[in-house]
């Protein structure tokens, strides 16, 4: 399904908050690269409100170097906390300053959908029909291990995925 904008001279932003961690950072460019096969939106840009690059200013410019005179800036958040209704607002106006002749808007974040619902369900069927051995799955049981390792960190994920710190007894949860 592809939606159509008002005009091709839309740029749009899609903001997270930025991490420390580079694959979760590089998550952000793969949901831009997403949204504009889905939507047909030929500009579009992600956006890191702090610890990595791009930054919201980089990514308005990047808009405006390929020919937006609008940028509707995403916070890719769930929830209307303090980041998307303020710093994001506020950071983006910053660098809305350098395009005086570019107008802008801050969308809500994602919020209540039953889309998003409806993604919860996929992805603990997914976990449930795998037996807790998918990808994920297993990439989390080895962060797990490690976090049981180093920290004496205990959960059930750690079972499957064979950590020797996680006690026989059923049910110790996290500690």
């Amino acid at each position: 399904m592809t939606q159509t904008f008002q005009t091709d001279t839309l740029g749009i932003i899609l903001v997270d908050h930025g991490s420390r961690l580079a694959s979760a950072n590089d998550m952000l460019n793969d949901v831009a690269q997403l949204f504009r096969r889905v939507s047909g939106q030929q500009i579009v840009e992600p956006a890191h409100m702090e610890l990595a690059a791009p930054s919201i200013a980089d990514a308005f410019s990047a808009c405006v170097a390929q020919g937006a005179t609008r940028v509707v800036v995403h916070p890719y958040f769930l929830s209307p906390g303090r980041h998307s209704t303020t710093d994001i607002p506020r950071m983006v106006a910053e660098a809305a300053k350098h395009h005086p002749k570019v107008s802008f808007h801050v969308t809500q974040p994602l919020g209540l959908d039953e889309k998003i619902a409806q993604v919860i369900i996929k992805r603990i069927t997914d976990c449930d029909e795998n037996q807790y051995r998918c990808d994920y799955c297993q990439t989390r049981g080895k962060h797990q291990q490690q976090l049981c390792q180093s920290n004496a960190y205990m959960c059930n994920a750690c079972k499957p995925a064979g950590c020797p710190n996680a006690p026989a007894a059923a049910g110790h949860g996290n500690k």
